[in-house]
């Protein structure tokens, strides 16, 4: 069980490669980064935290380099995306479906 993740760029059909994630989580007030990866040639980064505690996490997403890297211009330098864990001994999928000009989220599986 664990936390992973996949960009599809809905602009293009595809998956993202090469975007950076950072995944972090609440303790007490301030945000510990407790998992990092990049997306590969399937938009995925798997793995990011393999024991999941129950409490709020966020992943960040650093896209602006993924769109500067394709010439294309963008709105978001990054998206961050936080969700509450309520059990922990669940798998948590949070796909990040994104283009230039906006992005949407979701729990799948």
């Amino acid at each position: 069980m664990g936390i992973s993740t996949h960009i599809l760029d809905t602009s293009k059909g595809r998956p993202a490669p090469g975007v950076a994630v950072t995944l972090e989580k609440l303790e007490g007030t301030a945000w510990q980064r407790v998992g990092q990866g990049v997306t590969d040639a399937d938009g995925r980064a798997k793995g990011l935290l393999e024991s999941v505690r129950e409490g709020s996490y966020r992943l960040r997403f650093e896209v602006a380099a993924y769109f500067l890297a394709q010439k294309i211009d963008s709105f978001y330098p990054s998206v961050s995306v936080d969700f509450t864990v309520r059990a922990a001994g669940e798998h948590y999928h949070v796909p990040l479906l994104l283009n230039p000009f906006g992005y949407s989220t979701y729990r799948g599986s």
